[in-house]
């Protein structure tokens, strides 16, 4: 048998390119040398049989193994990715006639196969994922094995204008075009990002029909809410739809990186805007408020806001109530509710009204102490003397304190019967003590009137008896306007002397006449007891037969003596004839 096979392959003869090879190391070296024709310049597998510190050696088949160097096989945590026993794909490059050498490359390996992967994911629409690396002309450079290029217009759904974020990022990529021989790739993220917008879009949809209810990161806060990731697409929480109670700023309650459960509120898929919820992923807080906060019921809370017209307090997580400023005490009127509360302070409130399709409670905090208007109207009685120290001066009028927190108002035109007053500060001051008379107390308005003048009978009422028309008087001049002059003929009490009843001749304006702080003597005209007016008349002086008397006015002092007898009894026929 052993002669038979010897004798077969003495005889075995190939025929390989026209040439007949009937020799056994003819034939070993001519499978040899195909073998070396076949494999070189391609990709092969290799086992790795040897790791060295600085080699990793690979059997590829050949009479010796090749080697390289490490480094090739580490990650980019500098672990090594391979074992002996492993199979790896590496690029043989040639053989050495002499010592039969292989040269064999990982990298150029990678770099082919990365090559054959492009082709097929062009092809089949398939993705490579890749390091964004560098900023260049016109995008981003991008390592996917070997150098790639992102344009701009495909980085983002959107226009990019920080390029250099995007730097060290990884991401997936389609292949857009590319030429293996000039080395050129072309990439894309814009495909995948609106399928995954698309994908994202159906799921809110089909959300909505159900609990819209999703897991989302907070993106960014703002004044007015906060921008919510929910994997893909972006919605705003609104500040007013956080918390059922009162939120003075979305930070009081989020912060950057937060993840929470918020449901989807409306999707508009136009303008591709979410509008999320936060407070409707929990038990509205109002539901049957009106039954657990019954009116005038009383409750304890915490000043949680405070306004320039009142407070706001906390009754429940999510209930607030508004304790207006005209709710906050019977007699104090602060300026600011902060003069009385500060945030966080509890409090004892009254539920005044409930109004729960507004989500509005009114609150009272007076209501819990006795109203000292009750009985303010018993103790002072109109027409009651009191004393008090002034609390306040205004244009108006003075603030005198009575008790109980009370202030009178003593009203500009109930300081002084007689006394003309441009403005109270002319005569009071702020903590000075008067006496006034209780004119009226309105107990609905809270208003107290108090009068300073009433302490005295009005002059005016014997005015019309001590001075009947005719009598003459004797004054200082207060006041010299156009139309004529004011003279005062007792303390507080002053007459008007009309221009035409200055002087018998004309008188162009009372100010070439007489001035202020002058003595002139008159004649009541008429007295006005209601309007509190006196007229006066120096020209009915010489009507009077008190010539001698206003002479010293006359602008012409040209009378003859001889006709003043007939000139006097004359005119006093005619004045006191007619009275």
């Amino acid at each position: 048998m052993e002669n038979v096979e010897t004798q077969t392959n003495n005889d075995l003869s190939v025929e390989e390119d026209g040439q007949d090879i009937s020799r056994e190391e003819d034939f070993a070296e001519l499978v040899e040398s195909s073998f070396h024709k076949v494999q070189e310049g391609e990709v092969v597998t290799g086992v790795v049989v040897q790791i060295t510190p600085d080699f990793v050696m690979i059997d590829v088949g050949s009479k010796s193994e090749g080697q390289i160097p490490v480094d090739q096989f580490k990650d980019e945590d500098g672990e090594l990715t391979v074992s002996v026993g492993d199979e790896v794909q590496v690029f043989l490059e040639d053989t050495e006639e002499s010592s039969g050498q292989v040269r064999i490359s990982k990298s150029k390996a990678d770099k082919i196969r990365i090559w054959d992967e492009i082709a097929e994911i062009c092809d089949t629409e398939k993705t490579i994922c890749g390091k964004v690396v560098a900023r260049v002309k016109g995008g981003l450079q991008v390592d996917i094995g070997v150098s790639a290029f992102l344009p701009g217009s495909q980085v983002d759904l959107r226009p990019v204008r920080n390029f250099e974020k995007y730097i060290g990022e990884t991401f997936e990529f389609n292949v857009l075009k590319y030429n293996r021989k000039r080395g050129n790739i072309v990439l894309s993220r814009r495909p995948l990002l609106e399928k995954a917008k698309d994908k994202k879009k159906n799921l809110i949809l089909h959300a909505m029909e159900g609990s819209g209810v999703f897991i989302g990161t907070v993106k960014n806060i703002t004044d007015y809410g906060a921008f919510i990731d929910l994997g893909g697409i972006d919605g705003l929480l609104h500040i007013t739809d956080m918390s059922w109670g009162r939120i003075n700023h979305p930070s009081d309650v989020l912060k950057v990186g937060d993840e929470l459960e918020v449901k989807v509120l409306k999707f508009d898929q136009d303008k591709e805007r979410v509008s999320l919820g936060l407070k409707q992923t929990q038990p509205d807080p109002w539901e049957n408020v009106d039954e657990r906060y019954p009116s005038d019921s009383k409750w304890t809370g915490t000043v949680v806001s405070i306004t320039d017209y009142g407070v706001f307090v906390e009754l429940e997580k999510g209930v607030e109530g508004l304790v207006h400023i005209s709710e906050m005490a019977w007699t104090k009127k602060p300026r600011h509710p902060s003069k009385l509360v500060q945030v966080g302070e509890e409090v004892e409130v009254m539920v005044l009204n409930v109004d729960k399709a507004q989500k509005r409670i009114s609150l009272g905090m007076k209501q819990l102490k006795p109203n000292p208007w009750d009985v303010i109207a018993e103790r002072y009685p109109e027409g009651t003397k009191i004393e008090g120290k002034i609390r306040n001066v205004t244009d108006f009028g003075i603030f005198v304190g009575i008790d109980e927190g009370i202030d009178g108002l003593v009203h500009i035109s109930d300081i002084s019967w007689t006394q003309r007053i441009k403005h109270p500060g002319e005569i009071y001051k702020k903590g000075q003590t008067v006496q006034a008379v209780v004119l009226n107390i309105d107990k609905e308005n809270e208003r107290f009137s108090l009068g300073i003048k009433q302490i005295h009978e009005d002059p005016w009422e014997t005015i019309p008896d001590r001075y009947p028309p005719g009598t003459k008087v004797k004054g200082k001049v207060t006041s010299v306007t156009d139309f004529g002059v004011f003279l005062e003929i007792e303390e507080g009490i002053e007459g008007m002397i009309h221009v035409s009843e200055l002087s018998k001749d004309r008188v162009n304006s009372p100010s070439d006449f007489t001035q202020e702080g002058e003595e002139l003597n008159a004649v009541v005209l008429k007295v006005n007891k209601k309007d509190k007016k006196i007229a006066l008349s120096i020209k009915s002086l010489d009507r009077a037969g008190d010539y001698d008397q206003v002479k010293g006015y006359m602008h012409s002092q040209e009378v003859v003596a001889s006709n003043l007898g007939d000139l006097l009894k004359e005119n006093l026929g005619n004045s006191f004839g007619k009275e």
